[in-house]
């Protein structure tokens, strides 16, 4: 009988607007053709905030989206363990627009490279157990605040004030109560965002090696 393939998982954390995505989705792209669907798949943290069907709009948008109890990492964890034992999952969808979960799920199989991004995957120590390369994308704030500015406008229709707001309120504040001292957890920790071509390509190099 065929033994399954060794699944690795790779963690790629930061501070909200760090690059964190950016980096994640283009060494996805571009091994995806290399590696096909069966070799390398994508997840991100934030599709597991948690479900506030329950709550009135005014409330969802009270929730501290950047601490982790806005985030069903249990879940994270159960779903990442699935996939390393080689059987499928059904990954939750998050709306930012209604701040709560759709109805959808999207089946994600079991593939030998598994991404995982987002800005409080160190910080828990049951996710940590299910990475085997944890990377850290070290952005200035200032930085992270203006790419923020900037996505939160066009992509999720949100105000000037209500950006700043939430990040003098929470991003910020917890930022340095727990994503920042996450970094320590980090094999890599990587700057100059998600453009670092080196990173990227150093990154890419182990995947490879990995994959064969």
């Amino acid at each position: 009988m065929t033994q399954p393939s060794k699944t690795t998982v790779i963690a790629i954390a930061g501070a909200s607007a760090s690059g964190k995505s950016l980096f994640a989705e283009t060494i996805y792209q571009e091994l995806l053709p290399e590696l096909g669907p069966d070799g390398i798949s994508i997840i991100k943290e934030d599709a597991y905030y948690r479900d506030q069907a329950h709550l009135d709009m005014d409330e969802r948008i009270q929730t501290n989206y950047d601490h982790p109890k806005a985030f069903e990492h249990e879940l994270l964890s159960k779903q990442l363990t699935t996939l390393i034992a080689q059987q499928s999952i059904d990954c939750p969808v998050y709306c930012y627009k209604t701040h709560t979960r759709t109805k959808e799920t999207i089946t994600v199989k079991p593939t030998k490279i598994i991404l995982v991004e987002g800005i409080l995957l160190l910080s828990n120590p049951l996710l940590r157990g299910c990475f085997d390369i944890k990377v850290y994308m070290d952005t200035p704030l200032d930085i992270c605040l203006i790419r923020r500015i900037e996505r939160d406008t066009q992509e999720r229709e949100r105000s000037l004030e209500s950006i700043t707001n939430q990040y003098l309120t929470t991003v910020r504040p917890m930022y340095h109560q727990f994503i920042e001292p996450s970094k320590e957890w980090a094999d890599l920790v990587i700057t100059r965002g998600g453009k670092n071509r080196m990173a990227i390509e150093v990154l890419k190099a182990k995947i490879r090696q990995l994959s064969q």
